[in-house]
Parts: structure tokens; C-alpha cells; sequence
């Protein structure tokens, strides 16, 4: 079988030692990471879990691969790792994975797992420790997560060249929005795109009709549309498991004066926010351009919702449509490093702006380049 990586091997040796030098420092034997985003991000591959699957790292050495028989050439094909244990559909995959550690030789007396996982049930918790009676179980504290926040160079390469396409797919999508459309055709059109410009599927993101900045997470409504709307459109493709994102809002019709002022407002006090991603920036102070020139512009009476987000590994089979490990609120007590990569978003008056920024040593730098305005359908 021909194998069809992400990233090179080196890449991905790289994520190993990372992970190795987290057990050292937790005085751990071993790790298992079952979580959808840690497997896709550490071995290349990852699959729903209708029967529960894992990626094991010893403190040395090499890892393996636990998933169904019926997976593994797919993930053969798609992981860079050469040990994948494959158990029957009607066998016990924790047995399976316990007997894989004995086989290995292992050692398992202090195992990191992270008890927040969606995964990792009380259930299999309880089902592992009964397994292994004189294991310590412990739990990782989303220390794992920590290091995908700041990219590679490959991984930066990648989601650039996922900038450009999604850049491509917005244009797409804009072009089907007009009166007497219906939102499931601009979906459509979305999604149409995606497939063919390469991204893993056509989970569009979502889109709808709203004049509030609470409207962002609405529903395709069936009516069509009529000049006045404002049409918001969020893409969220993924490239690979790796996700970038946009955000627009389209005016059915043409703008008014107070749409057009509002989204310069925004632009500008976005575009202050994006300059302020600098490495060693307080994210509660990048946050707060946002937040506050927002309410103090009269936008908006409150800013209730968070400003930006972690982008990068997002697999349509995690529970999780957003990584908000590191996000900016007014408590976000992190600071920005070189590499990280963010989705950078506000909204008011029923209109939405966002994109995908990487951060350099000079700022927030755009991975989206579709450009910074209100878009209406009169001014094609």
C-alpha cells in the first residue's frame, strides 16, 4: 500500500518527542490519547468512534495504533506509524490495547489520560483500572493540547495553502447569494466548492439570515431570500483535519448608510486587534480592542462571547466544532506565542467579520485574504 502523509516524517517525529518529553515531565510510562484531534494530530489519522480507538506513546520508543481490523488501511494508508493493532468488531478494545502493552513490554504502572475527553468514559475509566489493578491512571489536565498551540513551519505551509482554497470557496458561495435564492443554494454552492477545490468533506459551517450579532449560530430557514436580508456566511472547511475559517456578511440588495459604518468600525477596530497579535501580547489585552471599542462604539451593549480561537487540527468526528482551549476573554491570563494560529472574529449589528491569522514575529498575519468589506449583491 502507497502511503499518503500529511506531513513528513520528520513532522510528525517531531509531535513524538514532543509527547515524549510531556510523559518525562509528568513521570509518566506511557500515555494513551483518544481524543480525535490529539490521534489525527499525533499519528495522521483518526476515525469516529462508533467502537473505541487510541494512539499509545511510551516514555520511549516507538507508538502504536489501536483501532477497529476494518480501520486499519485507511490508517495504514494515512499514519506514519508502522505498529497499528487492529481488534474484531466484537472484541474488547481495552483488553486488545491492555494485552499490546504486555506484548510490547510496555511499562504502564503510571498511565496520562485525559479525563476530559469525550472518549475516555467513567465507564472505560473504571474498565481500565479493573484491567490493570496496579496501574496509577492519571489524568494529562489538557497538558497534551498545549502542544499543538504553536504550528511548524509545515503546518503553517499547509493551512495557508487551506487559506487560498477557502478564500476560493467564499467566492463561490458569495456569487449564489441574491434575491429569491434560497439558503440552501447558497449552502449548496458552498459546499459544491469544498469538494472540488479538495477540502475533506462538505460540512459547510453555518450560514443563515440574522440582523443580531447572537445570529451567528442560526438555521437554514426555507423562505427565500428578499432584498434587506443580511446574509452571514461562515466557512469552516477542513483540509486534512486541519480547519481555516471566514466570516462575511452579504447585503441582499445594497448597504445602508449605518451597515456601512458599522463595518468600519469593526474592520478598524479588528484590524487594530489582528496588528496586536504579537509574540508575548497578554491575549486578555488583544481581547480587549475588541471587546470594549465595540460596546464603547455604541455597537453593541455587551460583548458576551469570546473575540478569537485556536485554529488546526478540527476532524469532522470530534465533538468539538471549535477549539476554545485558548481563547481571548477578558480572562485570558496566556500569552501569544510565534506560530499560533487563531480565528479572529466579532460581530454587530447583524453583521460578521473574521479570519484565519497566523501570528509572526511582527503581528497577526491573515491566511484569509478575501477582502474586508460588506459584500451586496447590487454591487456586482
Amino acid at each position: 500500500m502507497i502511503r499518503d502523509l500529511t506531513f513528513s516524517v520528520g513532522e510528525y517525529r517531531r509531535r513524538l518527542l514532543l509527547v515524549q518529553e510531556l510523559i518525562a515531565a509528568r513521570r509518566l510510562d506511557c500515555v494513551i490519547l483518544d481524543e480525535p484531534e490529539m490521534m489525527a494530530w499525533l499519528s495522521g489519522y483518526t476515525v469516529s468512534e462508533n467502537l473505541w480507538r487510541a494512539c499509545v506513546v511510551p516514555a520511549s520508543g516507538e507508538p502504536f495504533l489501536l483501532v477497529r481490523k476494518l480501520d486499519t488501511p485507511p490508517a495504514q494508508q494515512r499514519s506514519w506509524m508502522e505498529d497499528i493493532v487492529g481488534f474484531r468488531d466484537w472484541d474488547d478494545p481495552l483488553v486488545t490495547l491492555v494485552d499490546a502493552l504486555r506484548d510490547r513490554k510496555i511499562a504502564h504502572k503510571h498511565i496520562g489520560v485525559e479525563f476530559q475527553s469525550n472518549s475516555f468514559t467513567v465507564q472505560r475509566h473504571n474498565r481500565l483500572r479493573a484491567l490493570l489493578p496496579g496501574s496509577d491512571v492519571r489524568d494529562l489536565e489538557r497538558s497534551a493540547w498545549s502542544l499543538r498551540g504553536c504550528k511548524s513551519a509545515e503546518e503553517i505551509a499547509h493551512m495557508r495553502r487551506a487559506g487560498t482554497l477557502l478564500d476560493s470557496a467564499f467566492q463561490a458561495t458569495v456569487r449564489e447569494v441574491g434575491s429569491g435564492k434560497s439558503q440552501r443554494e447558497v449552502a449548496a454552492a458552498a459546499a459544491s466548492a469544498y469538494y472540488k477545490l479538495g477540502f475533506d468533506d462538505g460540512f459547510v459551517g453555518p450560514l443563515n439570515v440574522g440582523s443580531g450579532w447572537d445570529s451567528l449560530h442560526g438555521f437554514l430557514e426555507e423562505r427565500p431570500l428578499v432584498d434587506g436580508d443580511i446574509v452571514h456566511i461562515e466557512l469552516l472547511p477542513r483540509l486534512r483535519f486541519y480547519t481555516v475559517r471566514i466570516m462575511r456578511s452579504v447585503i441582499v440588495g445594497r448597504a445602508t448608510d449605518e451597515q456601512r459604518a458599522a463595518a468600519e468600525t469593526l474592520i478598524s477596530l479588528q484590524d487594530q486587534q489582528i496588528a496586536a497579535l504579537r509574540p508575548g501580547a497578554l491575549a486578555a489585552d488583544v481581547d480587549r480592542i475588541v471587546r470594549e471599542g465595540v460596546v464603547a462604539a455604541g455597537l453593541r451593549d455587551t460583548y458576551d462571547n469570546i473575540t478569537g480561537y485556536t485554529l488546526g487540527v478540527a476532524p469532522l468526528v470530534s465533538q468539538h466544532t471549535s477549539d476554545l482551549y485558548r481563547c481571548f476573554t477578558p480572562r485570558s491570563d496566556w500569552m501569544v506565542e510565534e506560530g499560533m494560529v487563531f480565528h479572529m472574529y466579532t460581530s454587530a449589528a447583524g453583521l460578521a467579520m473574521s479570519d484565519s491569522v497566523v501570528v509572526t514575529k511582527t503581528g497577526g498575519e491573515r491566511l484569509t485574504k478575501t477582502p474586508r468589506q460588506i459584500f451586496e449583491t447590487d454591487a456586482r
